[in-house]
């Protein structure tokens, strides 16, 4: 065998896949430091599982990456088992011949993708070419399959993945993104057209796609992860491991479902959760961050869940994804300690970690159009009649007739508070400290908004509006609202675990956390999460 073939792929200087993992690109490319992250988490579980055995040593394990992009797992799994092999298979021709055809599949999600995986994988574009380091193929694609399948329309929008029909019913010889992994209703049947009717994967591991624009001009974006992730758990791997957006946490878009099945599943043993996805992505910002997940077919209980954050010690607890009395994942382990603290303070039972009805703020955060106006509604610049209504809008301030809406109107005589529907903005990645909530401010009476802003309340005097506001400006508060807002969106629902107080006092965070028993390095940890926040309490 030639050096060439001597399969020594990771040590390049700089190596390739590494350089395409820092590109700017519609798909998020894998780096391979992420990849062996990922490998080992896996070959660790696996020994666990089995007296302590090799994964790399076991000829008859089999992989799948089904939407593989630079090939980059496929390429470190098959490095590993070409090392861990050479015992049993001493000739390494009939090794990488055995580990490339018998060992290591893949499915490519485009054109380029797969003929990209094929060069890092075979060192050929064709399995069969005559610079492949592999002599065991009869057939240009090897095991990384690929083919240009289309959408299935039925009234605009595809029946598997929801793509919408505007923007990729496209010419013949232009990518559909029809993902054949989750374009079928039976994924056993569709692998094995693919590989085989005998085929069975002891692991499944890589990094999907995350998204499709959900219109033809790209100003929004369907998930489409969790469909890759149900369709793999369908083929009932020995091993599941992806790195997905971290959204799902709390449901949202197209996601609650998946949320539910996700946090009942206790196959799911272990979580990385990674608040910056640009701590594993350089350069890339995805908003809400990601996490890697190992999903273990045969091996049930607590999920072992590891926060990374900024450059702090990673943080790690066995738990239980789905908490009493609550349908989300509760990030951060010191957040749900804290959490924890602040509901039995207030119900004096743990149990569940639900607050009662009389207890919780969100009861006073309006909808999202809080008076029926449009984001893009605008106010007449100047008050014509005496009970014209100011109306804060996007841009400023403006009048409305008194008469010219319906919704809301219990707010407009009395004292509020506005804050944005949409948190400040911290460019395309998630930095720490931040504030989580835009700067809430006073609304006086005969005052309303548009759809730009939420609306707590209403409080009969401002005095009891200005505690309020003091409240929403406490750092502990913020956190509260952290642990259940999976995006920018600061909706209602995101206020389910702050409590209400007495709207009789200025609230300071000294006060709270002495009222809910808050620890120095508890508050050291609030205080590396939430930024301190101003609010205009003259």
């Amino acid at each position: 065998m030639n050096e060439q073939a001597g399969f020594t792929l990771r040590g390049r200087n700089p190596d390739v896949l590494t350089c395409i993992a820092n590109l700017s690109n519609d798909e998020v490319f894998t780096p391979p430091e992420l990849a062996n992250y990922m490998l080992d988490r896996l070959a660790k579980k696996w020994a666990d599982s089995n007296e302590g055995a090799n994964i790399w040593t076991d000829r008859t394990v089999t992989f799948l990456d089904p939407f593989t992009k630079s090939g980059v797992f496929l390429r470190e799994i098959a490095t590993r088992l070409i090392s861990g092999l050479a015992n049993e298979i001493p000739d390494l021709q009939t090794r990488v011949d055995h580990v490339l055809t018998q060992q290591v599949f893949g499915i490519g999600i485009t054109t380029l993708t797969s003929l990209l995986a094929r060069r890092s994988l075979y060192c050929s574009k064709h399995a069969n070419g005559e610079h492949s380091v592999a002599r065991g193929f009869t057939n240009d694609s090897g095991n990384i399959w690929f083919q240009r399948i289309d959408h299935t329309w039925k009234d605009g929008r595809c029946t598997y993945c929801g793509a919408a029909q505007q923007a990729f019913d496209r010419g013949e010889y232009l990518e559909t993104h029809a993902y054949a992994f989750i374009h079928t209703n039976d994924i056993k049947a569709r692998m094995g057209e693919l590989f085989g009717a005998n085929m069975q994967f002891d692991v499944i591991i890589g990094n999907p796609p995350y998204q499709l624009a959900d219109d033809g001009f790209g100003t929004s974006a369907a998930p489409i992860y969790q469909h890759f992730v149900t369709q793999a758990k369908a083929l009932e791997p020995r091993y599941l491991s992806m790195v997905i957006p971290a959204r799902w946490f709390a449901g949202g878009k197209g996601l609650d479902e998946f949320r539910e099945s996700m946090l009942t599943d206790n196959r799911l043993r272990s979580i990385d959760d990674y608040l910056s996805a640009s701590d594993v992505f350089p350069g890339v910002g995805l908003k809400g961050g990601i996490c890697i997940f190992l999903w273990d077919r045969d091996n049930r209980g607590q999920c072992s869940v590891t926060t990374h954050f900024n450059n702090e010690q990673p943080s790690t607890a066995s738990r239980e994804l789905l908490e009493g009395g609550v349908d989300v994942f509760i990030r951060f382990n010191q957040g749900l300690s804290i959490l924890k603290k602040v509901v039995e303070a207030e119900t004096g039972q743990t149990q569940s970690l639900m607050l009662p009805e009389n207890l919780r703020f969100d009861r006073l955060v309006s909808s999202r159009k809080p008076f029926g106006l449009e984001t893009t509604f605008k106010g007449k610049p100047t008050k014509n009649a005496s009970d014209d209504l100011l109306i804060y809008q996007n841009g400023g301030t403006g009048y409305v007739a008194r008469n010219s809406f319906t919704s809301g109107k219990q707010y407009v005589d009395k004292w509020k508070i506005f804050t944005g529907r949409a948190a400040p903005g911290t460019g395309n990645r998630d930095t720490y400290p931040h504030r989580i909530i835009s700067t809430p401010f006073l609304g006086e009476p005969d005052s309303i908004s548009s759809e730009t802003y939420l609306c707590i309340g209403p409080f009969d005097t401002k005095a009891e509006a200005e505690s309020a506001l003091s409240y929403l400006s406490c750092r502990l508060t913020r956190l509260l609202i952290l642990l259940h807002k999976p995006s920018q969106d600061t909706t209602r629902k995101v206020y389910t675990f702050v409590p209400t107080q007495q709207w009789t006092q200025r609230w300071t965070d000294a006060e709270l956390y002495q009222k809910y028993g808050i620890t120095d390095d508890e508050i050291d940890f609030i205080e590396k999460v939430v930024r301190p926040l101003e609010a205009n309490l003259e």
